[in-house]
């Protein structure tokens, strides 16, 4: 039988938790009382039904994540249940809602997460909303990124050679058991020449392409399924080297995340003679955000950090002359 103690000592956690709940933004909060209670959210949830307070695992994993807040009387009386559960002040939670902390991503009363359409992050969008349909892929596949290190290889022809990925994931619902890749080749990309690895803890599964947008689609199969809450590991890539010259690295986030890397490297043989880091709402937007990026001498490359993504585009642009 499981039981929840009373507070302790003061540690370095109890302070940590306490600046949260002193700061905000709500996501930060919650999430950081989840981590220092050891609650897995399935567990929270067990606890919140027995105070007769109904709310879902993806809604309580959409809160922590900041993709969502809640807003609506029922979810404001689970916050407020919450707050018992995981022994924190009274109000403590509700006051950051309150108070318009702002750290949410998402937005409105519903209990959709927010989001931007595929139509609005990439070019030749119906074509890539065509092959995940084939595929039947959900918008969001049941997970959201913790975090994903990329790392971009140009090489001496001045195209992309190919990109790798470590990647960590959420589920927020139980028996997700695969993540779906999208690559999206330079002009002139020969789709069916691009080769998918899968690196580890992960099998390919279904790839499809289409020629004429460069797109290619590929499932990454996990090695057990998981449940909501659960994290997964893994690592796999695209060798491509089929474009012409590349002068950018764009990527989209539908929904809201945690943290992204990206790093792009050069061949010594073929520098850039300038790189930016540029952000956009949605493909057809201005690229503003913009800052100059200094080459690295000993590895030739450029890397950008973003700690807590937000639907949109991020990237890096370089130029050859």
């Amino acid at each position: 039988m499981e039981r929840i103690t009373g507070p302790g000592p003061k540690t370095a956690a109890d302070s940590e938790l306490a600046r949260a709940l002193h700061s905000g933004p709500f996501h930060l909060a919650l999430r950081t009382a989840l981590a220092v209670r050891g609650l897995p959210l399935h567990r929270v949830q067990h606890h919140l039904a027995s105070r007769g307070v109904k709310v879902g695992v993806t809604s309580l994993s959409y809160w922590q994540q900041g993709v969502r807040r809640p807003r609506r009387a029922e979810s404001l009386r689970a916050v407020s249940a919450l707050e018992e559960v995981l022994r924190l002040p009274a109000d403590s939670l509700v006051r950051l809602l309150a108070d318009g902390d702002g750290g949410s991503a998402g937005g409105g009363a519903g209990e959709r997460p927010a989001g931007r359409s595929y139509r609005s992050l990439v070019a030749g969008a119906a074509v890539l909303e065509a092959l995940l349909a084939g595929m039947e892929s959900p918008a969001d596949g049941g997970l959201h990124t913790v975090g994903h290190h990329e790392s971009v290889r140009i090489g001496a022809d001045r195209r992309l050679v190919g990109r790798a990925s470590q990647h960590v994931v959420r589920a927020h619902r139980d028996g997700v058991d695969r993540y779906v890749a999208i690559h999206h080749g330079d002009p002139g990309c020969d789709p069916g020449r691009v080769e998918v690895l899968a690196v580890e803890n992960c099998r390919t599964g279904r790839v499809r392409w289409e020629r004429e947008t460069g797109v290619v689609v590929a499932e990454l199969l996990f090695d057990a399924r998981l449940r909501a809450g659960e994290t997964y590991v893994f690592g796999y890539g695209f060798e491509d080297g089929t474009g012409g010259p590349s002068s950018e690295y764009v990527r989209g986030f539908s929904f809201a995340g945690g943290q992204y890397v990206l790093q792009v490297r050069f061949d010594e043989h073929a520098l850039p003679v300038r790189c930016r880091r540029f952000a956009q709402a949605t493909a057809g937007t201005v690229r503003g955000a913009r800052r100059d990026l200094t080459l690295s001498g000993l590895y030739r490359s450029v890397h950008i950090v973003e700690q807590e993504v937000r639907p949109g585009r991020v990237g890096i642009d370089w130029d050859w002359e």
